[in-house]
């Protein structure tokens, strides 16, 4: 046999044994947005290339446009941020508020992502990588141990002990210089520090000492306030933020193919608990549900966490000036979609007003019979009053909300709903109870505008105080003059009437009308 023959014979035989098969993708398992398809396509270009090879993929519409979310590329990015200003100082500010609290955030992290321990072999072992601050992480093939799980007899959340010595480990050589560097933020909401100081190099591979192997994705989530929106929504927020970091998982990022464990021993309990289904097919998950195993874990994600230090939603140091987060804007159209939460055509005869009420012993308005009234007599408005409790069911509330043009309420977390208003919409805080920056600044973010309360002469509280003992704007009930009232309830009204988007809304409209 020639060497030429053999040659071309040894290379064809390393051809045949690289290659490796591409697998039929399940496109129904995309669910996404319409209008994030064109994003995910770019971000991961083989579920491209499969669409485009396969008869019976339904989104070839979505396939030719290059638009990135902003993370891996900057040409076609999903959203600009709005900055006051002028020239260069306006184009710095606007990226600042892109690193701030958009998809810039997401960039950042992605920069950061480093190996922590890597595998003994190229085909076995374990692996990680985290952020600085170790606010994510992801990793293949750990060990956790919830054996002494068993000798605890009270349920318990934000508990930084759940893993001891030899708590967590992989089958690979962890470089402890770098989780030294990284676990300077041990708190039990602030980073996976208080865990991951128990990482140990294992001597066998994970599954050999493992009594469980869970071979779907599992996010680990160290959660907030599961009864107040804001809080708990800042879980939920995070984790649609995670979801953009899993570039590991290629087009399954988005998955919801995957299991929720709760990190902590107490039953999980919500009004807004339906928002699990945007992220997983499965129940839910605690800390009791391995308790006294030794659990093995295929594919882990430790997400990023609701409290971090200049993390996401809270603690966001945001550039003065600057609004509109396209991160908080595919949020919101993200759990719409996956709720599937009926949005209708917008019908530009009449602004739709939500007077959003309290039924809580403190922050309700007094007058909140006089205020609805003076919403009634404008025929420019139509009028809904709510009270988001338990006796409407979460995913109505978000119909509710999704449909509002201004939301009126004071000072609550049931202005966490500004998070699901249209691109146009006003939300109007009554009064923000010397919480300046709260719901301002997640109206900023959101994209939405933003009114309240001026003139605290005109603002009438109760005598009544709180059990503090002191007179603080949080624990009283406002009554609030109906003829300002009706001023700034007009500007906000103008605000939504004059944006650009409720106008191409109209003319939408008209032109189906016709």
């Amino acid at each position: 046999m020639s060497r030429l023959v053999l040659l071309v014979l040894t290379l064809w035989a390393k051809q045949v044994l690289s290659y490796t098969p591409m697998l039929p993708m399940d496109f129904s398992e995309i669910n996404l947005p319409s209008e994030h398809l064109q994003y995910y396509f770019s971000a991961f270009p083989s579920a491209a290339q499969q669409c485009h090879i396969d008869d019976k993929c339904p989104y070839k519409m979505a396939l030719n446009a290059q638009k990135y979310w902003g993370y891996t590329n900057n040409s076609g990015r999903y959203s600009t941020p709005e900055c006051t200003g002028w020239g260069q100082e306006k184009r710095d500010n606007a990226e600042q508020f892109y690193r701030e609290g958009d998809f810039g955030f997401i960039k950042q992290q992605l920069a950061e992502l480093t190996q922590l321990c890597s595998p003994f072999t190229e085909t076995g072992g374990s692996s990680l990588h985290c952020t600085d601050h170790l606010r994510y992480c992801t990793g293949s093939e750990l060990m956790l141990n919830f054996t002494k799980l068993s000798s605890v007899e009270e349920p318990f959340r934000y508990n930084m002990s759940v893993l001891s010595d030899s708590g967590i480990g992989g089958y690979c050589e962890p470089l402890r210089d770098e989780f030294l560097e990284r676990s300077d933020h041990v708190s039990a909401l602030q980073s996976w520090g208080p865990e991951l100081r128990y990482f140990t190099q294992l001597t066998k591979t994970p599954r050999e000492l493992c009594d469980i192997v869970i071979t779907k994705p599992t996010y680990l989530m160290k959660i907030d306030a599961t009864f107040n929106m804001y809080h708990h929504f800042c879980d939920f927020f995070n984790l649609y933020a995670s979801q953009h970091m899993n570039q590991h998982l290629g087009h399954n990022a988005f998955s919801t193919d995957v299991h929720m464990l709760i990190w902590e021993t107490f039953d999980y309990r919500s009004p807004f608990r339906d928002t699990w289904e945007a992220f997983t097919d499965y129940p839910l998950w605690d800390l009791k549900t391995f308790r006294g195993r030794t659990v093995c874990f295929e594919n882990v994600i430790l997400p990023l966490l609701p409290r971090m230090v200049f993390g996401l939603y809270y603690n966001t140091p945001l550039t003065r000036g600057c609004r509109n987060s396209g991160l908080f804007h595919a949020f919101s159209k993200h759990i719409l979609h996956r709720l599937k939460v009926p949005v209708y055509p917008r019908l530009p005869r009449k602004i739709r007003v939500t007077l959003l009420c309290r039924d809580t012993k403190y922050r309700r308005i007094l007058n909140e019979d006089e205020l609805f009234e003076a919403i009634n007599e404008n025929e420019a408005y139509q009028a809904t009053r709510v009270v988001f409790n338990a006796n409407i069911p979460f995913k109505q509330q978000l119909e509710i909300s999704a449909n509002t043009d201004v939301l009126v309420g004071i000072h609550g977390a049931g202005l966490t709903h500004l998070l699901f208003l249209p691109d146009w919409a006003t939300v109007f805080e009554l009064y923000n109870c010397e919480d300046h920056n709260c719901y301002s600044d997640l109206a900023r973010l959101r994209g939405v505008n933003y009114i309240t309360w001026r003139d605290k002469l005109m603002l009438f509280p109760d005598r009544e105080i709180g059990n503090s003992g002191e007179a603080d704007a949080k624990f009283k009930n406002y009554a609030f003059d109906v003829g300002v009232f009706k001023g700034l309830l007009k500007e906000a009204a103008g605000l939504v009437m004059n944006h650009t988007k409720f106008i191409a809304a109209g003319r939408k409209f008209e032109h189906e009308e016709l």
